[in-house]
């Protein structure tokens, strides 16, 4: 039959669910992450701090093994919520490391090859493909962050000869909500600076920028107005305000420089409003060539 013969109607069969869609472009996103060997070396690299943490809880709770190293007891290398608050800031700051790679591959392959219209014209908004990355860097990052401290948690209330785990119940929910609040921050600043920056490279480099070099304004700003408000700009500062409160571990900087929880909630906040509208102006589904 002739194609101008035939008679063409819209499809009536059934229709993916909206919700699924997301699904689709996140199973991708992550796909493409991991399919870098770099990505696997990271990965392990950034595991190697959580089997040696491992390590010192087995010997903590080894009575054995503490008479070997010529331990005394127990007080000698104490698992508590410092100890996890250590843990906590070394898989935080590898996560940086990790996001800074993943990120770009995640929206700058789809910019420079001018994929975004696409992707676009299919059935998905872009909210929705925006969410899509965001879920694969979200799970990517938890993979080295809450995931395996909680693991740690988990064997340190299996391993001790007391009763641990409902005691300090507390250190494990700061461990997730802490991790989730760094890693959906990163997330979003990830996104957001390498949606405005069509080289991978130069998209890896933005994002350690935004996070340390407003934090050395903030730290001149604090000297010469002798005040402590300018650390608010200062990231590192105000998550080892935020984690260390999290997990009620003891204060471990100086009274001057801690800055109230709730400022510290006002900027992250602040600083998410800004990424995304970044992402709301860059990810377009058509884009405009002045010549």
């Amino acid at each position: 039959m002739a194609v101008y013969k035939r008679n063409y109607t819209a499809y009536t069969g059934a229709v993916t669910p909206v919700w699924t869609r997301v699904l689709v472009l996140a199973r991708y996103a992550f796909e493409e992450a991991w399919s870098s060997k770099i990505t696997v070396g990271l990965f392990i690299f950034c595991l190697l701090p959580c089997i040696i943490s491992l390590l010192v809880i087995y010997l903590v709770d080894n009575p054995i093994a503490r008479a070997l190293i010529g331990g005394r007891g127990p007080q000698t290398l104490a698992i508590d919520a410092n100890f996890f608050l250590k843990v906590q800031q070394t898989q935080s700051w590898l996560a940086l490391d990790m996001a800074s790679w993943i990120a770009p591959r995640l929206i700058t392959f789809d910019l420079a090859d001018n994929a975004l219209p696409i992707l676009l014209s299919h059935p998905i908004s872009r909210f929705g493909y925006v969410f899509g990355k965001f879920i694969a860097l979200f799970g990517s990052l938890s993979l080295i962050t809450w995931i395996p401290c909680l693991l740690l948690f988990v064997d340190q209330a299996y391993s001790s000869s007391q009763p641990w785990a409902m005691s300090n119940l507390q250190i494990a929910m700061g461990l997730l909500a802490g991790s989730a609040i760094w890693i959906a921050f990163l997330s979003i600043l990830g996104l957001a600076m390498s949606s405005w920056v069509r080289w991978r490279v130069v998209a890896t480099g933005a994002i350690f920028a935004a996070v340390f070099v407003p934090a050395g304004v903030g730290a001149i700003v604090s000297a010469v107005l002798r005040t402590k408000w300018g650390l608010l700009l200062n990231v590192p500062v105000m998550m080892s305000n935020l984690w260390q409160r999290l997990l009620g571990a003891p204060a471990s900087i100086n009274e001057r420089l801690s800055v109230p929880t709730l400022a510290i909630a006002g900027m992250l906040s602040l600083a998410c409003l800004v990424c995304l509208a970044m992402l709301n102006k860059r990810i377009r589904a058509r884009e405009v060539v002045r010549g």
